[in-house]
């Protein structure tokens, strides 16, 4: 029974993430595409571990700080959404999902 709250608790902050950084792509993230491939939220939801997939990957890392610098703002925002359906917003911390890349190499090493 557990297993399905939680299941539903990381779909929509999976959800809710996906719009805000969708939204605010072009202000703060420099008009890179953000996607929140998976979020994986501790069983007494507290901390939710969110993983990201950065396009283009040129300059994913300065993005990714510039995401964990907005850290605190992401999760008001999150916190804004999720309000009537959760009692404690879970902490953010987010993860570069870098399985597009691995399968951007796998592809480049099969055309040769």
């Amino acid at each position: 029974m557990e297993g399905t709250r939680l299941n539903k608790v990381n779909r929509q902050i999976q959800k809710d993430l996906g719009e805000i950084f969708q939204r605010q792509s072009q202000s703060i993230f420099q008009g890179r595409m953000i996607t929140v491939t998976a979020v994986r939220v501790s069983p007494d939801l507290g901390i939710a571990k969110v993983y990201l997939s950065i396009f283009p990957t040129k300059g994913k890392e300065e993005v990714f700080a510039a995401i964990k610098e907005n850290k605190k703002t992401v999760r008001h925002e999150l916190g804004q959404r999720i309000k009537n359906q959760m009692r404690i917003v879970p902490d953010l911390q987010f993860f570069i999902d870098d399985s597009l890349d691995y399968i951007e190499h796998i592809d480049n090493l099969l055309k040769k």
